[in-house]
């Protein structure tokens, strides 16, 4: 019993640099911005205990609302990145197709390179005088728009930009789960007569659930922290920034622009309760659609 004790503090020894950075990089600033989010900075440094105020101002703030819908609306943009990463994975992985590894590394590129440096490009893209985009429509005999330099188009552009970065990170992933589904299972389907379709519904969605269900919660939490692309995209100074801005830019705003650090933190809480709530939703009701037989 004497040795078992002596050796039973060396597996502590070991996790406790684990220990250590989970509290001093998670844990402790996630417990200094609760309690800012109750406090009032000044203007030289100091905070002073203010209460609820912060969140009181929140609650009545008409942009976190506009804040709030635009984040909703860009990431119900970019999840839509997903049934399409299960099209074109699904079409990659076809036996004896050649070139697929040519393929998904062109899908995958998007998502390493620096997302400030993709934003740069599709903002010149987006221009809406010698944009690529708008001199393709006008080929077509269609009038573009100046598409980040008015409001819900401008949303659009920033939704677009993240759906096409999302791609390539949901293909390898639902690339990997389609290896996993036994080719036995399509052949008993052909047997009987099942079409590509047919299999596709009835074999290739169900067993990818489980991939579909991980994407949805990482990219839904990908969307509530929007703010290099928009940044980026935008400009802080352009216009629609106000009409425009996410959960994040608004945290942003009011700590380094504003220097308003409370309230800031209120925003932060804000974000982290709502993305909880959203992952324990997801959670919650996977069982009526996620298949793990």
């Amino acid at each position: 019993m004497k040795a078992r004790r002596a050796d039973g503090g060396w597996p502590w020894l070991f996790v406790l640099p684990t220990f250590l950075g989970v509290g001093v990089f998670y844990l402790w600033p996630l417990l200094k911005t609760l309690y800012d989010s109750f406090t009032e900075t000044g203007p030289f440094g100091g905070s002073a205990w203010v209460g609820a105020e912060n969140y009181t101002t929140l609650v009545a703030d008409a942009e976190v609302y506009r804040a709030i819908l635009n984040t909703v609306v860009y990431t119900a943009i970019v999840l839509l990145g997903i049934p399409l990463a299960v099209l074109f994975a699904s079409l990659l992985n076809r036996p004896g197709l050649r070139g697929a590894m040519v393929y998904r590394t062109l899908f995958f590129l998007p998502y390493v390179a620096l997302p400030t440096a993709i934003s740069l490009v599709w903002r010149i893209i987006y221009n809406g005088e010698y944009g690529v985009l708008n001199q393709a429509l006008k080929v077509i005999g269609v009038d573009g728009p100046s598409w980040i330099t008015q409001p819900w188009f401008a949303l659009v552009a920033v939704a677009l930009l993240g759906l096409w970065m999302s791609i390539g990170f949901n293909m390898i992933v639902l690339s990997a789960g389609l290896k996993g589904i036994p080719g036995e299972l399509y052949e008993a389907a052909s047997l009987d007569g099942a079409s590509r379709v047919q299999q596709f519904r009835a074999i290739t969605v169900p067993l990818l659930t489980p991939s579909i269900f991980f994407l949805s919660v990482v990219t839904t939490i990908a969307g509530f922290q929007l703010f290099d692309q928009l940044f980026a995209l935008l400009g802080p100074t352009n216009p629609v920034m106000p009409k425009t801005q996410s959960l994040v830019f608004l945290f942003y705003d009011a700590a380094f622009v504003g220097n308003d650090r409370g309230y800031a933190a209120a925003v932060a809480v804000l974000i982290l309760a709502v993305v909880g709530l959203l992952t324990v939703f997801q959670f919650r009701f996977q069982r009526r659609w996620v298949s793990y037989d």
